[in-house]
Formats: structure tokens, sequence, C-alpha cells
């Protein structure tokens, strides 16, 4: 009797211990459904009150730049941080800098070399793809995106021009779902003069990182029926 009361005590301290793993991993894993793929255009994000600061490289190219490539949920919620013991490292990424700072650039001020910005997006967003993409993976997938994803090309070929001028959101929508296969959600910003205007826009992307898929959920946020696409 003694024995097997044992025996089970043994086996129920087993299946914990195995229970305790499988949940260290799952955290550690943090599975997502799907990626934000998400650009800014630098021209609405310098023209508000705010104002920025462009990069210690140099004004950025007049063209939409990477924001971030963000894990997410069917449910719209998302995980974020969950890797405190992998923080960025700037030698794993260091043949992806040139294009970084090409195409990831940071607005932000003070003016900076970029890395606050990388970690940042690195710490929060891609610890949380660990499952699929390792650091390098994380951003070499977003550069690849950012190629296949030729923003300003789509809304140039439909007339749609950073001058200033005010386009209505839904031949903004257009333009994009016509050179993509997808439909786009677009976030705004709003000037200092208090006008609507186009800042980001958002296509989804499977959990592999590399292709661009249509949105299981959308971002919450409005914007004018008509919004500016201001010059940079």
């Amino acid at each position: 009797m003694y024995k097997s009361e044992k025996m089970k005590s043994n086996s129920s301290i087993l299946i914990k211990l195995f229970t305790i793993q499988c949940l260290v991993v799952m955290c550690a894993a943090q599975d997502f459904d799907f990626f934000y793929f998400v650009q800014q255009w630098p021209g609405s994000y310098c023209d508000t009150k705010q104002s920025c600061c462009y990069p210690k490289t140099g004004k950025p190219a007049s063209d939409f730049g990477i924001h971030g490539l963000w894990p997410n949920y069917n449910d719209g919620s998302y995980p974020s941080n969950c890797d405190p013991n992998a923080p960025f490292d700037q030698s794993k990424v260091s043949d992806l800098i040139s294009s970084m700072q090409k195409d990831w650039p940071s607005l932000a001020c003070p003016s900076s070399n970029g890395l606050t910005f990388w970690s940042h997006e690195w710490d929060k967003h891609g610890t949380c793809s660990e499952s699929v993409l390792n650091q390098h993976s994380y951003f070499s997938s977003a550069l690849n995106l950012k190629d296949q994803v030729n923003l300003l090309q789509a809304l140039k070929s439909a007339g749609i021009q950073p001058n200033g001028q005010s386009y209505s959101l839904e031949s903004i929508k257009g333009a994009i779902k016509g050179s993509t296969g997808y439909t786009p959600f677009i976030e705004c910003n709003v000037d200092e003069s208090g006008n609507s205007q186009l800042y980001q826009v958002y296509l989804c992307v499977d959990t592999s990182g590399n292709n661009v898929i249509e949105c299981p959920v959308l971002p919450h946020g409005k914007c004018a029926s008509k919004i500016e696409f201001p010059s940079f």
C-alpha cells in the first residue's frame, strides 16, 4: 500500500513538472496567428506639433519606412516583451545595418543611429516571434517585405502623389489593394492645423514572415474620408 501511494506521488510530481516545463516553453515561444507589417510615411511623422529629427545618417529618402513587424492574435490582442533574456544585439544583424538605415530609419528626437528604435522593436515585438524567427531572420524578413511591397509606387501609379493634396481614403486603399492584392488598414494622424493625413499602412503577413495575406482582424482607428498626403 505504501509503495503504491509512493508511486502515485512520484507520478503526480512528474506530471506537475512536465506541465510546468510545457508552460515555460509555451511562454517562451509565444505562439501567434499573424504579423502586422507596418510602414509609415515620414512626411506625416514630421508634419505634426511634435515634429521630428532626421537620423545621424541624414534625411531619409522620400519613401515609406518600416515601423515594425508585429505578431498578433486573431482576436485583436497581441503578445509583447516575450523574452527579456534575448535583448537586441547589433552584432547579430551587422550585415543588415546599411539596409535598416535606409529602409527602417528612426525619425524620433533626438537624432540617432537607429539602434534604440530597432532595439525597441525587437524587444517588444520581435521576441514574440522567436518560435519562428531568430533576431537576424526577424529584421531580414521585414526588409524583404519592404522590397515586396512598394507602397509609394502603388500610390503614384494611381495618381496619388505626396504633394500635400488630399485624396479619398478609398482611393488610397484601392491603389494599395490593386498593387498587393490585399486590403490594407490605413492609420491617420493630424498635422499642426488638425488635418487628417496618411500616416501608416498596415498589411498582414503569415507566421513565416514571408507572405502577405488578407488580415484576419484590422486595428481600431478612423481617418477622414479625404486625407492629405504631405510631401517629405
